[in-house]
């Protein structure tokens, strides 16, 4: 089995299960998982998790992410982008790029953003985008969003080229939405790519025909990021004997046989006496001890 992570453009008009379902038979394993939906006319980076990588898809999901969107002012949609239906046009002659971009650069820091009915959160037991399709419209809770950094890149009106760095559940086209809102005249998203999660950007990304290629040449460690390199601020400890079977076992060590000394709550990563990666530790300062954060190694395998 395959064991790491490979950053996958996502091309138009799949949904990110396609590309898990279409990379598992490119692959020929199960155990495959993506770190964050992008809706199906949306490209750009979408990082999949392989075999034990999977442990990561909750940790790559929680990273900020930064886009680039194509806001179209003056039409609302029930999905907020231009795939929707029009439910509302407005004119938009009379904005000014000075006001359009103070309307933009309102968005800047965090707000509290009401999620799409078109979208996957679920609601007593049933995704909003399944009770949309039924016609249904429910109140939603606004959550917090933090808009990192926001830069116009591009204005040619009603159009406009917006960069976006977000936190995690943040929704583009809701923030096209809100933002058409504020202006008084409305907006939707017409064009979204994803260009960087953590450290996976849009220029180093493989689309689905590459890493088939790959497959068949046997170089998909080309295109694969190893687990533990997800960790580079993290120290590295190299275990054995008893420290070790601890470790294997997800129980806690002493500091003392680590040979380095750690600040509290640092995490590092484990390796055994061969340079394999075992598992993330933080260290307690209180108790003088390491304690699992995430394990990595799989008890049935050869060490």
């Amino acid at each position: 089995m395959i064991h790491g992570i490979i950053n996958i453009y996502k091309e138009k008009g799949f949904t990110s299960h396609d590309v898990v379902a279409k990379l598992r038979g490119i692959i020929g394993q199960r155990k495959i998982g993506h770190t964050g939906t992008l809706d199906p006319d949306a490209t750009g980076v979408l990082p999949v998790c392989l075999g034990k990588a999977t442990k990561l898809c909750d940790l790559l999901t929680d990273k900020s992410k930064t886009y680039e969107a194509v806001l179209l002012l003056g039409k609302t949609t029930d999905t907020q982008d231009i795939s929707g239906a029009l439910l509302k046009e407005a004119e938009v002659s009379n904005l000014t790029t000075e006001t359009v971009t103070a309307g933009i650069m309102e968005f800047a820091g965090t707000y509290e953003q009401i999620p799409p009915m078109y979208s996957a959160i679920k609601v007593g037991g049933k995704r909003l985008y399944e009770l949309a399709r039924e016609g249904r419209v429910i109140e939603r809770k606004a959550r917090t969003v933090t808009i990192h950094g926001i830069r116009i890149m591009e204005m040619n009106l009603p159009r406009i080229g917006i960069e976006v760095n977000c936190s995690k559940g943040t929704y583009i086209r809701t923030l096209c939405h809100d933002i058409g809102q504020k202006l008084g005249c409305g907006g939707c998203m017409e064009e979204l790519i994803r260009t960087k999660v953590d450290r996976f950007t849009l220029k180093d990304s493989a689309r689905l025909d590459e890493v088939e290629r790959h497959r068949k040449n046997g170089t998909l460690n080309e295109i694969i990021t190893p687990i533990d390199a997800m960790f580079p601020a993290y120290r590295k400890i190299r275990l054995s004997g008893d420290a070790l079977n601890l470790v294997y076992n997800g129980g806690s060590f002493e500091a003392a046989v680590a040979s380095v000394k750690c600040n509290d709550n640092e995490h590092v990563r484990v390796y055994n006496e061969n340079d394999k990666f075992i598992a993330i530790y933080r260290y307690i300062e209180t108790e003088q001890k390491f304690k699992i954060i995430k394990m990595f190694h799989d008890c049935n395998e050869m060490t």
